[in-house]
């Protein structure tokens, strides 16, 4: 899906130079908010914005102010990783 909308050219003029590709920025401003409420998933932010990585992800939406969703599920698929790598002794706990 394509979307457009309509600037005054001095307002896209002025918001050009401090941004750069106003489309890339919409589509960050987009994701970020997204994100931010629950609509879509760090992945589909990866997705959405070409990133390799979540990571990388996790970086840029660090960088933007914005607090990653970490619940007891993913703590508990962590331990579960956590715990399978000890018992393939690819894990030294100290």
């Amino acid at each position: 899906m394509q979307i457009q909308i309509a600037l005054p050219d001095d307002i896209a003029l002025s918001l050009k130079e401090k941004w750069g590709s106003l489309e890339r920025k919409l589509l960050e401003i987009l994701a970020i908010e997204a994100y931010r409420e629950g609509s879509i998933s760090a992945g589909k932010v990866r997705e959405l914005l070409g990133m390799s990585t979540r990571l990388e992800v996790d970086a840029f939406l660090k960088a933007k102010g914005v607090d990653l969703h970490y619940d007891e599920a993913d703590l508990e698929a962590d331990h579960q990783t956590h715990e399978q790598l000890r018992q393939q002794g690819k894990l030294n706990v100290l």
